[in-house]
């Protein structure tokens, strides 16, 4: 990444930083949010990297280099979910695929392998709501809707994964991050909270809604 994109995004991350919340709430929402939830869940924890490993060699965590605020690459951590074999790097993974072992393919089904990432949230390179920490490769394939996603810290959830996730293209998924930066509350981040339940249970197909050129 450029210097010149670098500074500019900081400088609008920057500008839209205004009240409150944005300020000071969201990231003592994510502290409280991520203790509370990793005192919950590490027994849940413990018991995935236990069928992890019995299932297939490998570690437990998958980490990855993700674009975080303003373009900074970090280290995001997953449960693993595939088998530990060479594979065609950063493919669309849906349902069914050969690669997907049976534990993965249940974490995956309900999101779990994306709670490890409370461990980033924690640390402060990811939110509890925002766009979904892209690959660093997709910096390339950004226009001024996909650049905008990085004015705000990554999340395990945000609008475009309640509103179809993989089933939406990367152009729909820009949008729908864009307009999370934009009107970004308390109020957004708890409606998708609640709606990312929702999609958890009921799957992400019930939930596909695209935008379009009308939508905007």
């Amino acid at each position: 990444m450029s210097a010149d994109l670098t500074r500019d995004l900081r400088n609008e991350s920057a500008a839209i930083r205004r009240g409150f919340y944005r300020r000071y709430g969201k990231r003592l929402l994510d502290i409280v949010l991520s203790i509370l939830a990793l005192i919950v869940l590490l027994p849940f924890f413990l018991v995935f990297a236990v069928a992890i490993k019995l299932e297939s060699p490998g570690p437990v965590f998958y980490i990855q280099d993700r674009l975080g605020l303003c373009g900074k690459i970090f280290r995001a951590l997953k449960f693993r979910t595939m088998t530990h074999v060479q594979r065609v790097p950063d493919r669309e993974i849906h349902p069914g695929d050969p690669e997907l072992t049976r534990v993965g393919a249940f974490l995956r089904r309900f999101k779990l392998d994306e709670l490890a990432q409370l461990f980033n949230v924690l640390a402060g390179q990811m939110s509890v709501i925002g766009p979904r920490p892209a690959l660093t490769r997709q910096l390339a394939e950004y226009d001024a809707v996909g650049r905008r996603r990085l004015l705000v810290k990554p999340g395990l959830s945000g609008l475009a994964q309640v509103n179809g996730n993989i089933y939406l293209s990367w152009p729909e998924r820009w949008k729908w991050d864009a307009q999370y930066v934009d009107a970004c509350s308390l109020r957004l981040d708890l409606w998708i909270i609640w709606r990312t339940i929702a999609v958890q249970i009921r799957g992400e197909e019930k939930f596909i809604h695209p935008r379009d050129e009308r939508q905007d």
